[in-house]
């Protein structure tokens, strides 16, 4: 039997439906802001990363702001998130050669984002995409999920779910489809309990459209209830 075809198009179009004004949940004011808040999110939600950089951005804001900071005094700063200690190290290393090389400027290259300390491929897209409007596909944990269960990918490496979400979706909704992966992935098809019930794109899902053919276990029968025994009558 052949494989049912992917509905691209209607899954996007439901998407940019369902969350039109999606965008970058990270506060921000500056593609420097966007990148240190970036490497911050690894293994913390963008909420909890928002409440780290508000008093810090009111006074760290620009690459010079870190030049001479310790890396204990960075860790104040962030110890409230995940790996702080390797990322202190990696955004003073970062601030460093910012300042020394690029005149405190972020560059607008994969290739530089990418050599910078604690900046790998999904950052390098974030700060791309969202600073400086060029069409990427940032594949984070609900983008990889998501992109997995609606059939839009279909492998278990990163790297590849990219590509193929690349060639799926067309050039110029990358960044915005980035943006409708993540926010169905945190309102609706969560890790462990998606809300496939509920879900706008149940009949196009893969995933849904598996889980509904699976048999429902039947309900187990109660036990029934033992007779009582009965009583002999007490002869006078």
């Amino acid at each position: 039997m052949a494989q049912r075809k992917v509905p691209v198009e209607e899954i996007l179009d439901t998407l940019q439906q369902l969350y039109p004004d999606a965008h970058c949940e990270l506060n921000y004011t500056s593609p420097f802001e966007l990148l240190i808040a970036t490497i911050l999110s690894a293994q913390c939600t963008d909420k909890r990363v928002n409440e780290i950089t508000a008093p810090m951005f009111e006074k760290l804001n620009k690459p010079e702001d870190y030049l001479h900071l310790t890396q204990e005094e960075m860790e104040e700063h962030i110890k409230g998130l995940g790996l702080y200690k390797n990322k202190s190290k990696n955004i003073l290393e970062t601030c460093r050669i910012l300042y020394e090389k690029y005149n405190s400027e972020v560059p607008q290259t994969h290739k530089e984002l990418e050599a910078l300390p604690g900046v790998g491929r999904k950052t390098a897209n974030v700060v791309l995409s969202n600073a400086y409007g060029v069409p990427a596909i940032a594949v984070d944990t609900h983008v990889f999920r998501v992109g997995n269960r609606l059939g839009l990918a279909k492998s278990d490496n990163v790297d590849e779910v990219e590509r193929q979400l690349m060639k799926r979706i067309p050039r110029e909704k990358w960044s915005d489809a980035h943006h409708w992966l993540i926010w169905h992935g945190r309102r609706i098809c969560s890790a462990r309990n998606p809300q496939c019930s509920q879900c706008p794109l149940q009949t196009m899902c893969k995933h849904a459209i598996a889980e509904g053919k699976k048999p429902q276990a039947k309900p187990k029968a109660k036990p029934k209830a033992k007779p009582k025994a009965k009583t002999k009558a007490k002869t006078p």
